[in-house]
C-alpha cells in the first residue's frame, strides 16, 4: 500500500488566520485540501479560486472541487489564481460531471493529477470505468456540505474493495477522521487521511497530526 498521508482541511481553519494556521501544520502535512462548494452540488458555499491568493504554502495542494458541472474556464481559475502555489491533484465529483472521463483528461493535460470523489451512498462500480486513468480516488466518509460531521463506517467496504481492485492507487478519505476513525480507515485500505475539525480545532494541532498517525501505528 503507498504511503500514509496527512491531509490537513483548512475548511475548519480560523479563516480570519488562515495563514498563521497553515504555517503552523505545514511542515506536519504531506497535502493542504482546499475545499470548494457552490451551493448547488452541496448546501454551503466557501470562497471559489480567489481563496488561493489568500494564502502561501510549500505543501502541495489537493483542490476537492464539490461543485456542479465544473467547466473548463471553472477548473482553470484555480490552476492560474497563484503561481507560487503547487496544486498537487484536482478531484471532481462523479455525481458532480456528466462527462466525468472528459474533465479528469482536461486536468491531467494541465499536468495535475486528477482524482476522482464518490459520496457516501454512490458505488464504487459508478466509478471502474476511470480507474485505469485516476490518481486517486476520494471516498467520502460523510455526506459533503459541512465539517465535523460523524465518520460513516460502512464506506469501509468501499475502500476494501477498492485496494483489492488497485493495490498501489492512492485511496483518500474525507469526513470525520480522527484518532479513532484514521486506523479503521487505513485497516480498510485508504492512505491519504483528509483531516478537518480535528486537526483545526484542537489547541495543540500539531499534537493532533501526531496522534492520528500514533493511532493509526498503534492499531494497525
Amino acid at each position: 500500500m503507498p504511503k500514509i498521508k496527512i491531509a490537513p482541511s483548512i475548511l475548519s481553519a480560523n479563516q480570519d488566520k488562515l495563514q498563521e494556521e497553515i504555517n503552523e501544520i505545514e511542515d506536519y502535512s504531506d497535502l493542504l485540501q482546499v475545499d470548494v462548494m457552490d451551493n448547488k452540488f452541496v448546501p454551503n458555499i466557501t470562497p471559489q479560486a480567489e481563496l488561493l491568493k489568500k494564502f502561501d504554502t510549500k505543501v502541495p495542494l489537493d483542490i476537492h472541487l464539490m461543485v456542479k458541472e465544473p467547466s473548463d474556464d471553472y477548473i482553470m481559475s484555480f490552476i492560474d489564481a497563484n503561481s507560487k502555489l503547487k496544486i498537487n491533484n484536482i478531484t471532481v465529483h462523479q455525481e458532480a460531471c456528466p462527462n466525468l472521463k472528459k474533465t479528469l483528461k482536461f486536468i491531467k493535460n494541465n499536468d495535475i493529477k486528477a482524482s476522482v470523489a464518490i459520496n457516501p451512498k454512490t458505488p464504487l462500480n459508478k466509478i471502474k470505468e476511470v480507474l485505469d486513468y485516476v490518481d486517486m480516488v476520494l471516498i467520502m466518509t460523510v455526506v459533503p456540505g459541512f465539517s465535523g460531521q460523524k465518520f460513516i463506517e460502512d464506506c469501509m467496504d468501499k475502500v476494501k474493495e477498492l485496494r483489492k481492485l488497485k493495490p498501489n492507487l492512492e485511496i483518500e478519505v474525507d469526513g470525520g477522521v480522527n484518532d479513532k476513525t484514521a486506523p479503521i480507515a487505513v485497516k480498510a485500505g485508504a492512505n491519504v487521511l483528509v483531516v478537518s475539525s480535528f486537526i483545526f480545532k484542537a489547541e495543540d494541532k500539531v499534537g493532533a497530526i501526531n496522534k492520528i498517525l500514533e493511532s493509526v501505528k498503534q492499531n494497525i
